[in-house]
């Protein structure tokens, strides 16, 4: 027998924070200055999991000439 799992297409705001471990605050902050891309659908804020990643990508980008 095979068990499939079923990725979620969308997150919330509340579930990306948790991923980027980041504040609610800091990240609501972030989808509304359009850094973290986002939809609305309805009343709610969704976004896909590779616009999450695209920041994280972004963000590890601006840091790549960084050195300690």
């Amino acid at each position: 027998m095979t068990t499939t799992v079923i990725q979620p297409k969308w997150l919330t705001t509340a579930e990306v924070a948790d991923q980027l471990r980041f504040g609610l605050s800091k990240t609501k902050m972030l989808v509304l200055t359009g850094e973290i891309r986002s939809v609305k659908v309805g009343r709610n804020r969704r976004i896909l999991p590779a616009w999450v990643d695209e920041y994280v990508e972004r963000v590890a980008a601006g840091a790549e000439g960084w050195a300690a």
